[in-house]
């Protein structure tokens, strides 16, 4: 069944501060780059609609991301387009800002009443997210929607392996693996100022970005942003779910979801994915192989750099999921 329930054991304060008397509820979006199936941004939706408040939406973009490239900042920049389209409909400011992320939010965030922030489990963005948390003048929540469970609800120590986490996970699918209903907004914020990045070009705003141009966009063939994800996640259901066991590790095919950079730039929710393929009604093998990468094996992954494992130590099928992330 939907649920606009925002589960507590997602939502963490991540300092002791008040809610404050502010102009808005601020949004820093980083980590989850969608406006569909976002804890963080639901909370933030009814946080704002508890307060009487407007919802401000803001992302820092930086132009030196430690390895990215021209590449990936125009998968980026296309879903970003998508998240400002999608939060028009629902009347909510999107505002993308250049500058490190956490100067981008603490700036924004000196006229907030609270600011909201999705979870996120590199080093680098944790160290965003603390420093926001230290130096912010109110009240900052962080929400954890990048994951089906939570991951440190589903284990609070290093996992050797995915049978050893499975069935924790497993304890708290029917709880997670629920659909998100959105919360309408009661005051629009459209008409706030926009002292953003203009998303109408990419082209032009990568032209002005000193940027490794040694790798070409691929846009041709595959387009960042949720709504081309769900496309893409569609034909994979059509034509390629029903042989993804017996062809998934088969170089020669292409009998894979091509999930992997959606989930990776937080342009479509693991749970959205899990739900819709579980709803597609495929062969059981095929489900069962398919929610095991999406669910166990990527959230292992993830458990790993959480406890903070030191690479060499890691088994070599979790080694292998750090690097691609995904089904």
């Amino acid at each position: 069944m939907p649920t606009k329930e925002i589960q507590e054991e997602r939502v963490r304060e991540l300092n002791e501060k008040d809610v404050v008397v502010g102009d808005y509820v601020l949004y820093w979006m980083q980590e989850a780059q969608r406006a569909e199936h976002n804890h963080a941004l639901e909370y933030a939706v009814q946080r704002a609609n508890e307060l009487g408040q407007r919802l401000l939406v803001i992302f820092g973009l930086m132009a030196d991301y430690p390895e990215a490239n021209l590449r990936h900042y125009a998968f980026l920049l296309e879903g970003l387009q998508d998240v400002r389209d999608a939060l028009k409909e629902r009347k909510i400011k999107f505002v993308v800002r250049r500058g490190s992320p956490d100067e981008v939010a603490l700036d924004a965030g000196k006229n907030a009443s609270l600011i909201v922030c999705d979870m996120s489990y590199l080093n680098l963005q944790k160290k965003w997210r603390a420093r926001v948390a230290e130096e912010a003048d109110c009240a900052v929540f962080q929400v954890e929607t990048e994951v089906v469970v939570p991951v440190e609800l589903a284990s609070d120590k290093r996992e050797h392996a995915a049978r050893t986490l499975r069935p924790k996970i497993q304890e708290h699918l029917d709880e997670f693996l629920v659909e998100l209903e959105p919360t309408a907004v009661e005051k629009q914020s459209l008409n706030m100022k926009d002292d953003g990045v203009d998303l109408s070009y990419v082209g032009e705003i990568l032209d002005d970005m000193e940027l490794d141009r040694s790798v070409s966009p691929m846009s041709h063939l595959y387009r960042g942003g949720t709504s081309e994800a769900k496309k893409i996640l569609e034909r994979f259901l059509e034509s390629r779910l029903d042989t993804y066991v017996g062809n998934r590790n088969q170089p020669q095919t292409d009998d894979v979801s091509h999930m992997s950079k959606y989930l990776h730039y937080g342009h479509i929710s693991p749970i959205y994915v899990a739900l819709t393929i579980q709803d597609a009604n495929p062969p059981q093998e095929d489900l069962d192989s398919y929610l095991e990468e999406l669910i166990v094996r990527r959230e292992l992954s993830i458990s790993f750099q959480i406890y903070k494992t030191p690479r060499a130590e890691i088994p070599h099928a979790a080694n292998r999921q750090l690097s691609r992330s995904a089904p």
